[in-house]
């Protein structure tokens, strides 16, 4: 992935703003730190930060057709290139080897149509010149794996800001907004138009079909091996929980599948990643002695992955929750909390010369995996809340993976939101996600890669080739990633923040925050911070704090241990 500037429709000398926009270009360098391009066309600007992962020798962007009437910055992976290539109608001389260049070469041909035929995660804008007034399209993808923001300018309400992150707009712009997942927008007639329209969308539709096991394990496998796309060095951040250790699980076979067998010209799948790279590299991170480095370890033995443990002390991740902070850009406690070892291990991995890496965000949210998700009073509310909470991805768990990467030109992908999975997952009726206290959270996804289950379908072959996971590590009961990094963490920001908040502040957080007014210390405290690096108002409106729920009569302390239910289920 990639940082994205632009702006359109410049009021004013454009020629003297381009210094103007290449610094604001570069406040997310991080980003991309590989190369940097810039082009100024009329009245519109248009920058990138290149973070190199597909056609590294020739991608640089933005990209353009041969007359430059059409102009394209993107930050992301389209994981069906070689099939749209296929599908064009027109003959088409690539300039690049990258695999958004068929961005722009659809859209000639198709206009906005071709935001629903990608299959990825991305945020681009496009200029097209072809016509007496420029045009603007831009667009995000369905979940929001990628993060993207719009502002404008009341004194000039003609021009329109696009950047990956706030922090390229937050001193230009009076009026900020995150752009929304699955739509695009169109300066002709300055709207957003949703083009990701699932069956699945509305949640008040509730999914009938029985599961299906063997679809779900081939549609994540599917996935996984999708993603194995890269001209660099990969790995896959492994927790030893059973999300991360599913997806470590599955890219190991598909990449030695894939190394054992020659690239077909045929295939739609991009797989040269598990030909350059095919030994697998694991991460994990925590306090010593945390439980997710114990988990990590036995499974990354199981999988014989090159595995990198790393830890950090308390104090380490103190002394970057501010850091954390800037990057994320958001106040939310949950995504502090979990984002600062990310953000830690992100930047040890940068290290070691791997550019991308698998995740496993969004599984909790589609199989309802957080333990709050037993307090649900019934199946319909089980099924309204994983889709509500799919939907809000992109305001956590997304921005998460995202910008604790990104923060050091890291790259992550996430299986578990591949729009084809989520097709066949969402659609599952809501009875067979159910968790109980005496049925484990996503025991549907857990027995899809049991091969002792027997409703999960597997061949003779399959089970030939031995179990998935170690019994004990695919029926490991769900940490939240700031619980599981040790216990300690979350305690241990709570003391800190007790520490720097006084009874008086909180006494007086409504006058000085009238505005999503923090109900603890810890909130108060990242609040304050926030605002330190973002003291404009308009900084506020993209972020949203998560929260379980407390109407179903669970904590309303995000961390599973605050949950009654820890450590109390079975399968």
């Amino acid at each position: 992935m990639c940082g994205i500037f632009c702006v359109y429709n410049y009021q004013g000398d454009v020629a003297k703003y381009r210094q103007r926009a290449l610094e604001l270009s570069k406040q997310i360098r991080h980003r991309g730190p590989d190369w940097s391009g810039c082009i100024v066309a009329d009245n519109h600007i248009i920058c990138h930060e290149r973070l190199a992962i597909v056609g590294i020798d020739t991608g640089a962007q933005p990209l353009t057709n041969d007359d430059e009437s059409l102009i394209l910055t993107v930050n992301g992976e389209i994981y069906n290139h070689k099939k749209l290539e296929g599908q064009l109608k027109q003959p088409t001389a690539f300039k690049t080897h990258s695999d958004c260049e068929v961005i722009l070469h659809t859209y000639n041909e198709i206009g906005t149509d071709v935001c629903a035929k990608l299959d990825g995660m991305f945020s681009w804008a496009l200029l097209d010149r072809r016509s007496e007034k420029a045009r603007l399209v831009a667009a995000r993808d369905p979940i929001g794996i990628t993060t993207l923001y719009i502002g404008r300018v009341s004194a000039h309400p003609e021009t329109v800001y696009i950047a990956s992150e706030l922090k390229s707009l937050n001193e230009e712009c009076d009026q900020i907004d995150e752009f929304p997942p699955g739509h695009f927008f169109d300066s002709e007639d300055g709207q957003f138009h949703r083009y990701f329209k699932p069956d699945w969308w509305e949640a008040e539709r509730i999914p009938t079909a029985p599961v299906d096991y063997r679809q779900l394990r081939e549609s994540l496998t599917t996935a996984v091996r999708k993603r194995l796309m890269a001209e660099v060095p990969y790995g896959v951040l492994l927790s030893g929980g059973l999300d991360s250790s599913l997806i470590s699980s599955i890219a190991v076979r598909e990449a030695a599948r894939i190394s054992a067998t020659a690239q077909s010209d045929a295939e739609d799948i991009d797989t040269r990643s598990a030909r350059y790279f095919p030994r697998m590299h694991s991460f994990s991170v925590g306090l010593p002695g945390a439980p997710d480095l114990l988990a990590a370890r036995k499974v990354a033995k199981f999988l014989k992955t090159a595995h990198h443990e790393f830890t950090y002390t308390v104090q380490e991740g103190l002394d970057a929750v501010s850091d954390v902070i800037f990057h994320l850009e958001t106040y939310d406690v949950t995504t502090v909390r979990a984002s600062t070892p990310m953000y830690l291990l992100s930047r040890r991995i940068k290290s070691t010369g791997v550019k991308m890496v698998l995740s496993g965000e969004g599984s909790d949210e589609v199989f309802g995996g957080y333990l709050y998700f037993h307090y649900a009073p019934n199946p319909d509310e089980f099924h309204k809340e994983c889709v509500t909470r799919v939907h809000n991805l992109h305001t956590s768990d997304c921005l998460r993976a995202n910008k604790s990467t990104m923060a050091w030109g890291l790259e992550a992908r996430v299986p578990f939101l591949d729009k084809d999975f989520l097709q066949v997952a969402m659609n599952v009726q809501p009875q067979d996600k159910l968790c109980s206290k005496d049925l484990m959270e996503k025991a549907i996804i857990r027995r899809a890669f049991d091969v002792d289950f027997p409703e999960a379908g597997f061949t003779p072959e399959e089970i030939a080739k031995g179990p998935y996971l170690p019994h004990d590590v695919l029926w490991r009961q769900k940490e939240q990633f700031s619980d599981g990094v040790g216990y300690s963490w979350i305690d241990s920001l709570k003391e800190s923040a007790d520490a720097k908040v006084s009874d008086d502040d909180m006494a007086n957080a409504k006058a000085r925050f009238p505005f999503d007014t923090p109900d603890t210390k810890e909130a108060y405290l990242y609040r304050k911070l926030f605002e330190q690096h973002f003291p404009q108002k308009a900084c506020l409106s993209s972020v949203q704090r998560w929260v379980p729920r407390t109407d179903w009569g669970c904590s309303a302390d995000p961390s599973g241990r605050a949950q009654k239910i820890h450590n109390s289920t079975t399968h």
